[in-house]
């Protein structure tokens, strides 16, 4: 008899927690986007230098950095927005002895902000040592600040949406219950590679052949909203 009575003790008291547990608020789930393009003011772009014969004559990666490292600080850009990003054998020793025609490349990053600059560089370098450029990755400068104002805006337009259809069953908004935020942005590079020494030699100084695709982001936010009794 102790036994039972023990027994449904437990019952009643794990009835009532569970009823505790359970929410029994009305409630409203909708969801909110925000979304906006911007155009990349930040580019990276890797240059690619290699040396080459004239006759025989070897123009060498000193020769070729020096042409480049004069024209990227005449251009204004910082040194910290140009740097080396790899090393194709430039200090082979061994295979530079074994093979005098050997030929060594230099890979470099630069950071520009203003792509006008682009050419104004490639112009100032012997073409015959560019091996290729191309866009390695873009962003935008003030992109904490945009995903920030775009993600309130998803919340007010999930608001906004809520408020609207518990006003057509006469019904009022409460306090939000739980929010999910999905980011749907998508910006990856498509740059267009320069493989060909021809087309950097006859790029304009005062053009860019660049194509820079815009940065568009899209913020979700699912939320739901007590309704009021």
């Amino acid at each position: 008899m102790k036994k039972l009575m023990i027994l449904a003790a437990l019952t009643v008291f794990a009835c009532g927690a569970f009823a505790q547990q359970v929410d029994l608020r009305r409630k409203i789930e909708v969801s909110g986007v925000a979304e906006k393009e911007v155009t990349p003011d930040i580019i990276n772009v890797s240059i690619s230098l290699k040396e080459y014969l004239d006759g025989k004559k070897k123009i060498t990666i000193d020769q070729l950095e020096s042409q480049l490292e004069s024209a990227v600080s005449a251009s204004g850009i910082a040194k910290e927005d140009f740097t080396i990003s790899d090393l194709s054998a430039w200090n082979n020793t061994w295979q530079k002895k074994k093979t005098p025609d050997f030929l060594a490349s230099k890979q470099y990053n630069i950071r520009f902000h203003d792509l006008n600059k682009y050419n104004q560089i490639l112009s100032k370098i012997d073409p015959k040592g560019i091996e290729s450029t191309d866009i390695a990755s873009y962003d935008y400068s003030k992109m904490t600040e945009l995903k920030r104002d775009l993600k309130i805006q998803a919340l007010l337009a999930a608001k906004e949406k809520a408020t609207y259809l518990l006003k057509s069953i006469d019904e009022k908004l409460g306090r939000p219950i739980n929010i999910t935020e999905n980011d749907n942005s998508n910006y990856a590079a498509s740059p267009r590679v320069y493989a060909n020494r021809a087309m950097v030699a006859n790029a304009a100084p005062a053009e860019s052949d660049i194509d820079i695709k815009k940065i568009k982001l899209s913020f979700q936010v699912q939320v739901i909203f007590e309704i009021l009794p």
